[in-house]
């Protein structure tokens, strides 16, 4: 047996030895990305299948809050690519110097916009939407309904989180001038907001709220995942706002090569597959009858709403002013 345990032993060092070698690819993205239930343990098994390196995703809060800490480390940051901003940040991370060009031609995307930016690729979007209880009466049909209502909401910070954010430019898309009485219409709606996606949902779930700000696809986790159809989102008349989820290079990424070699994988089946019923959102490159059983039970805005990158830094400044202004009152 001893010769049997002594090459075990080599074979394990070997292999540790490898696994000591593989170049290191960090990915600095939001913590529900790589929870145990998020994309990330499946999207690593899959590409480090084919990459022959190591791939480790680094958690570090909401989207936003993914941003900042990028800020503070500038040139000492150890993330080779950003996952996880979304169009509504992208200008402030080019503004912040951030990012490289990723030189891919994204082929096969299948969202309902086009795409041509050379810094940014998308992986997945959806519609911001107020989700609730299928025994919810008088569900109201647009904000103007939810703030003469008596029900009580979560939302997000919109300073670390981009589904917070993505609410304060719905408003502001929807309803421009008008935005802040809007705003003042809601205050007494909002029962709390919190710093990310993750703690306002699991305030809802356990009962805390009526409604809580997500995405029209997040009905399709507790259809899919629990078997319960008794959760949906409510459409609202005036259109819902999209997010586009995005990922980038970082300058000071160390090995680029690699750093594109996963750009391409992340718009390839074994990526996009996942997304669906890990993040919950619609895969950017992957046709609509590849979609899991009970996406088609989803709730689709008639109107779609999205500023274009270039109105989003003014129009971001003027929301987030009209939603302090409104609340502080």
């Amino acid at each position: 047996m001893k010769p049997t345990i002594i090459a075990a032993g080599l074979t394990v060092m070997a292999g540790a030895a490898f696994a000591q070698d593989a170049p290191v690819l960090t990915v600095y993205t939001y913590d529900s990305f790589v929870a145990d239930w998020g994309p990330g343990p499946a999207i690593e098994e899959a590409f480090e299948a084919v990459c022959d390196c190591d791939l480790q995703f680094v958690g570090a809060g909401d989207g936003a809050a993914v941003l900042s800490r990028l800020r503070l480390e500038g040139d000492r940051s150890e993330a080779d690519i950003v996952l996880g901003l979304d169009t509504n940040l992208t200008a402030a991370a080019l503004e912040a110097g951030l990012i490289a060009e990723h030189g891919i031609t994204p082929e096969g995307l299948t969202m309902p916009v086009t795409w041509d930016d050379p810094n940014f690729l998308p992986f997945d979007w959806g519609y911001f939407a107020f989700v609730h209880r299928t025994d919810l009466e008088d569900v109201p049909g647009s904000f103007i309904e939810l703030a003469a209502s008596d029900l009580r909401i979560v939302i997000q910070d919109p300073r670390s989180s981009t589904p917070g954010l993505g609410l304060l430019m719905w408003v502001q898309s929807a309803y421009g001038n008008e935005a802040e009485a809007i705003w003042e219409g809601l205050a007494d709606n909002i029962l709390t907001v919190t710093p990310g996606w993750s703690e306002a949902y699991a305030l809802f779930v356990e009962g805390e709220a009526d409604m809580v700000l997500s995405y029209t696809t997040s009905p399709a986790y507790h259809l899919i995942a629990e078997e319960d159809d008794s959760f949906a989102a409510a459409a609202f008349e005036e259109g819902h706002y999209m997010q586009v989820e995005v990922a980038g290079i970082l300058n000071t990424a160390d090995d680029t090569a690699l750093a594109g070699q996963f750009m391409e994988f992340m718009l390839s089946p074994d990526f996009q597959q996942v997304i669906p019923t890990t993040n919950w959102m619609y895969p950017a490159a992957l046709p609509a009858d590849a979609l899991p059983d009970g996406f088609q039970t989803l709730t689709v805005p008639l109107t779609s709403l999205l500023f274009p990158d270039t109105d989003v830094p003014a129009n971001r400044e003027t929301a987030l002013e009209t939603w302090q202004r409104a609340l502080s009152r």
